[in-house]
């Protein structure tokens, strides 16, 4: 993982710190927070970052309320939590 990746994994992380318990957060949240002007083109980068934390266990990635995988989902997706 590169030094934006890990920089994503640790926006997502403290976005979500910031909301409360089972909120959720776009992924273009943390794009806007590392990338400033350049956030679009994060986008990619920062599904990955989702990804990479949903493997580990530490976040859900949904899709209209459900779990989804986001390297196979199409369209907007959201992180939370992962419920304890």
């Amino acid at each position: 993982m590169d030094d934006v990746g890990a920089r994503l994994e640790q926006a997502i992380s403290d976005l979500l710190d910031l909301r409360r318990a089972g909120a959720t957060i776009c992924p273009s949240e943390a794009a806007r927070q590392v990338g400033a002007d350049e956030w679009r083109e994060l986008m990619p980068a920062a599904r990955d970052a989702a990804g990479r934390l949903a493997a580990a266990g530490q976040v859900e990635v949904t899709q209209g309320g459900v779990v989804v995988d986001v390297a196979t989902a199409r369209g907007p997706v959201r992180i939370r939590r992962r419920e304890s």
